[in-house]
């Protein structure tokens, strides 16, 4: 039962437990999110060639967060699968897909390697490598 609407046509009720309302309490972290943040002085304490190499690659970021978000995610999908099916004397070509993929993954990785923890880092080369792996294997003539 509704409690009769005493502000403006709204009703009196509290929101069920768990439903922020408006200027609430922010969020709680995601599931698996480590809480963890750069330091303030962040740009001062990391090393010049960290700083190049996150200064070369703002503009391809910038680039990429412009695109629809699909787009990022499909396309190297796109590069996986045809890597993976492509065989026969056109084998190669799904090496250097795989290969492509990987290259991505693995900058993706550098970018973000301060700000995730350990077994996030573990599992992230771990897929750069099986991709590589992967790769020479299709190169080889044996996937």
């Amino acid at each position: 039962m509704a409690s009769k609407p005493t502000d403006g046509g709204r009703p009196n009720d509290r929101l069920p437990r768990g439903v922020r309302g408006p200027g609430g309490p922010p969020p709680p972290p995601a599931r698996g999110a480590s809480g963890r943040r750069a330091p303030e002085g962040r740009a001062a304490s990391q090393s010049p060639a960290r700083a190049a190499f996150e200064r070369r690659s703002a503009p391809v970021l910038r680039r990429m967060h412009a695109l629809p978000r699909w787009i990022v995610v499909v396309g190297p999908a796109i590069l996986l699968f045809a890597g993976l099916i492509l065989a026969g004397p056109a084998r190669w070509i799904g090496g250097v897909l795989l290969l492509l993929v990987a290259a991505f993954l693995g900058w993706l990785t550098a970018l973000s390697w301060p700000a995730i923890g350990g077994s996030a880092r573990l599992l992230r080369v771990f897929v750069v490598l099986a991709l590589v792996a992967v790769a020479v294997l299709k190169f080889m003539g044996r996937f």
